[in-house]
């Protein structure tokens, strides 16, 4: 099979190969999907560059999101083959992802995509959007809610903003621009702060006449964290799901006195419930056709390089997918 791979860390255009990789077989309880798309993610360049961690194989295909047809089962596995499916954790504590023309993994990760809804876009499902899920699920929202989500202009705020105000919450984001501010808006976005013009603290504080929010999605601590004091009134919940260092320093006296509650989580490492939860309604909401997609940019798997370079530079507004076969 052709598939995109690289033996050694380092910037994109140096260390990432396309080119002939052995053609995997399922095993027991496992089916192997011919890919159609394979989605490009933050964590998939930060793990290449060797900014996350050592190589965890000798050769590394990468990608954790993708989607394709079931095109053979293992053993134990009946009446799946020709299925749509998505993908969720292709590249997760195993070296062969995505970025090929077959993956194999376990049935229950290969999650069958609607009709109605196309490859490219089932590549966004397994981080953005179930992130984006658990992240609302966990900040409690309610109609009685204020939430705001950091990063309005990102792939999992795009659909966080959504999942919120099913709930029928309040949203308020951040971006750092217009066409962002337009992207965030279109997805249902109460309030837009840009936070390269405006105070956001001030902001938060003249859009909730005082208080706060009652909820934070929050994608980097390690940056917004000083600014809760300004952001949060008692009893807020801050859902974390990405931070830009191995540490910070909280105010961590004004959040015990306010009764603030962290919860921080791993999309790739959800408890079961957890992850059953968020299938069942991630599940009901493609089908029903509700959700928004979006596909910022569209390459093929030659131009790995490329994609690795466009996310890494954060100049895609969307989600950034490979074309396979």
């Amino acid at each position: 099979m052709q598939a995109a791979f690289y033996v050694k860390l380092g910037p994109a255009r140096e260390v990432l190969e396309v080119g002939a990789q052995p053609t995997p077989e399922p095993g027991p309880g496992e089916v192997r999907v011919r890919l159609r798309s394979s989605g490009v993610n933050p964590s998939d360049w930060k793990s290449r560059s060797g900014r996350t961690a050592p190589m965890s194989a000798p050769l590394i295909i990468p990608h954790s999101d993708g989607a394709g047809d079931i095109d053979r089962v293992g053993p134990g596995v009946v009446n799946r083959i020709g299925e749509r499916v998505w993908v969720w954790n292709g590249q997760w504590r195993r070296p062969y992802g995505t970025a090929a023309e077959y993956i194999v993994l376990p049935s229950a990760q290969a999650v069958l995509l609607p009709k109605h809804i196309g490859y490219a876009e089932g590549a966004c499902f397994g981080i953005p959007a179930l992130t984006a899920l658990q992240a609302v699920r966990l900040a409690e929202l309610s109609p009685a809610s204020t939430v705001m989500i950091v990063g309005g202009g990102g792939s999992v705020a795009h659909y966080a903003i959504q999942f919120a105000k099913m709930r029928g919450a309040r949203v308020i984001t951040t971006v750092s621009g217009p066409e962002k501010a337009a992207h965030a808006r279109s997805a249902g976005a109460d309030e837009v702060i840009n936070y390269r013009t405006e105070n956001v603290g001030q902001r938060v504080k003249t859009l909730t006449n005082g208080p706060g929010v009652n909820a934070l999605i929050e994608l980097d601590l390690s940056t917004n964290g000083k600014d809760y004091p300004n952001i949060l009134r008692p009893h807020a919940i801050v859902v974390v799901y990405g931070m830009s260092s191995s540490e910070t320093t909280l105010p961590t006296l004004w959040l015990m006195r306010n009764s603030i509650t962290l919860r921080l989580f791993l999309v790739y490492d959800l408890s079961t419930s957890d992850r059953d939860a968020c299938l069942a309604e991630l599940g009901a909401l493609l089908q029903s056709n509700r959700l928004i997609h979006t596909v910022g940019r569209s390459l093929p798997l030659d131009d790995i390089a490329l994609a690795h370079e466009l996310s890494e530079r954060g100049e895609v507004i969307g989600n950034i997918v490979l074309g396979i076969g």
